[in-house]
């Protein structure tokens, strides 16, 4: 029998190597991204950021099944597993990226124990991750001087970020973005004078869009930059330049799927992100970056952190009490918890799996800035006395396969975290006219989004969407949630009698997949004022020549990108004009005199 030192050397070494492959592919995936940016191969970018967040599991799997062939009857030692964690530590020490290292070897030994809470001897539970262990940061950025003219500033920016594809018009350009640059500087640093730019060196690509980010400088005083790139027909052009921390946020937030970014260490580049868009937390930057095993590390580090400094309970969140889900929240914390109930009131139909499956479709779909990304946990353990009464009763009582009460501790095998935010029928009973009235036209457009990114809510109703802080409508229940080209959109049939109309129930076939867009308003319980407005913005949607539009684009393989910002950033009609004064100008130098 091999000794102790031999077995967890053996298991280190399985680990690392899973991890190290793990890494290499990952790379490999997003490195693709530039590759599929220029080729305007946009399903192909679909389908690497599916194989990318399937690539975890999948690693993990194969490291599970070796280490059973190789540990034996001693897998579950935990001895050895101590002595495994100890020699992984000096190994995994100088990697570029040791803080995911360590995640992933947590992910194993969770997947071998089914720890229920955290267990110090197999696992990695330091609270203080020591980000100054990951390197300076310095390098993770390229500095631009400012010199004499901004243009000149945007110019060297663009030829050192060029493709292998021309750039449309980067005169122009420099010059459009260049006055986008200095408005924004001198808006908010009057006098001031702009020292450079500094950008990060890799690109992100996400969807349709190529994005350098960085930040505007000028002695101590920061503003963020990010240049949005497009692919179209005659070429590369900057789309939008943003430059505030409101604009960023929303590039960066929880309702979008994940950058394909190239970083050696992504410490470096969470930290520089960090000082644009400061209030972001740092698990969502990670998983912004595709690392959500590692974001879901944050989140539970920055969980702990909070209920050992504050008092609050865990308490039923805002909101109507929902069917198929128990929702609650800590009152200072600005994440949610969701349980599965054992069982669906009537009229709900669907399963358990159904769930799961649901939550699953969207973690690997584009979600358009329209849909929150819940983060599944198994196994956590919480004190009993954080949890109201209330709520304990009805998650002993209605959430007994998920939850078990044993003395002072509550153990939760399976919960969904995300971002909270406010019901939209809350904010629309509770808020004035002009944010009401935004908020309803927000909705119809977050329906329009979600149905671009083949997503249909199944559930209209104004409790299953939410309204975010930054005041965007975002959609959060996903139990009736599908695909567009699952459904079948029909137009109201006409009743053929009187009775035909008056009748309470459907005188024609109704199928299970079957959606009457007509139906909609009658559904979504608006008042009539914003009823009013919905229809006056949105009449389209209630229509079903639209969603039949919608899925004969989906399914001829077209991919509607919905960019993280409105059209009034594009830099589309300021282009525009400059080329119809342009046209002007050249047509009246060669006019005859």
């Amino acid at each position: 029998m091999p000794s102790l030192d031999v077995l967890a050397r053996s298991g280190s070494h399985i680990i690392r190597h899973g991890y190290d492959r793990y890494r290499t592919r990952f790379k490999e995936v997003t490195r693709r991204a530039r590759k599929r940016f220029e080729a305007r191969d946009w399903l192909a970018g679909q389908r690497d950021s599916t194989k990318r967040l399937d690539l975890y599991r999948k690693v993990v799997d194969t490291v599970v099944r070796d280490l059973e062939g190789a540990l034996g009857d001693k897998l579950r030692d935990r001895p050895v597993w101590r002595r495994m964690r100890e020699i992984h530590r000096e190994e995994v020490d100088g990697y570029a990226a040791v803080e995911l290292a360590e995640t992933f070897f947590n992910s194993v030994t969770r997947r071998i124990f089914a720890t229920v809470g955290v267990d110090p001897v197999v696992e990695y539970v330091d609270l203080d991750p020591r980000r100054d262990r990951y390197g300076p940061g310095a390098t993770v950025f390229r500095r631009y001087p400012r010199g004499s003219a901004t243009s000149a500033l945007v110019a060297r920016i663009l030829e050192d970020y060029a493709f292998d594809i021309p750039h449309r018009a980067p005169a122009e350009d420099a010059d459009l973005v260049a006055a986008e640059i200095d408005a924004a500087w001198e808006g908010a640093f009057p006098g001031a004078p702009l020292g450079g730019v500094e950008l990060v060196r890799s690109v992100f690509f996400r969807g349709s869009g190529a994005y350098l980010v960085g930040r505007m400088r000028g002695g101590e005083e920061l503003l963020p930059l990010v240049l949005v790139l497009v692919h179209g027909d005659g070429g590369i052009e900057v789309d939008a330049v943003l430059t505030t921390e409101r604009e960023v946020s929303i590039v960066f937030s929880y309702t979008r799927a994940h950058f394909h970014v190239d970083v050696a260490r992504p410490s470096e580049t969470i930290r520089f992100l960090s000082t644009i868009i400061p209030r972001k937390r740092i698990a969502e930057l990670y998983i912004g970056l595709g690392y959500t095993k590692h974001g879901k590390t944050e989140i539970y580090r920055d969980l702990l952190g909070h209920l050992g400094r504050s008092m609050d309970v865990f308490e039923h969140a805002p909101g109507d009490t929902g069917m198929v889900m128990i929702v609650f929240t800590l009152r200072y914390y600005d994440y949610v918890f969701k349980v599965i109930r054992d069982r669906f009131a009537y009229p709900k139909t669907t399963t358990r799996e159904d769930v799961i499956e649901r939550y699953q479709l969207v973690f690997e779909h584009d979600r358009a800035g329209r849909l929150i990304e819940a983060q599944e946990f198994e196994h956590l353990t919480f004190d009993r006395r954080r949890f109201s009464p209330e709520l304990l009763e009805e998650l002993s009582t209605a959430a007994a396969d998920s939850v078990t009460v044993e003395g002072d501790e509550v153990a939760i095998r399976h919960i969904y975290i995300e971002r909270k935010v406010r019901p939209l029928n809350l904010f629309l009973r509770e808020e004035g006219e002009e944010l009401t009235a935004r908020a309803v036209l927000d909705y119809g457009q977050a329906i329009r989004d979600l149905a671009c990114s083949n997503i249909f809510p199944g559930d209209m109703l104004l409790k299953n969407f939410g309204v975010t802080n930054a005041g965007r409508v975002i959609f959060y229940d996903y139990d009736e949630l599908c695909l567009v080209t699952e459904c079948r959109f029909r137009d109201m049939p006409v009743p053929h009698t009187d009775e035909d109309e008056m009748r309470g129930e459907p005188y024609f076939y109704v199928g299970e997949n079957d959606v009457f867009p007509e139906e909609f308003l009658h559904f979504m319980g608006l008042e009539p004022e914003l009823r009013r407005l919905f229809v006056e913005a949105h009449a389209d949607l209630l229509t079903a020549d639209l969603w039949r539009d919608l899925q004969r684009r989906h399914r001829a393989g077209e991919v509607i990108d919905i960019f993280p910002y409105p059209p009034s950033r594009r830099l589309r009609e300021r282009r525009g004009s400059r080329r119809l004064a342009r046209d002007r100008l050249a047509r009246r130098d060669s006019a005859p005199p």
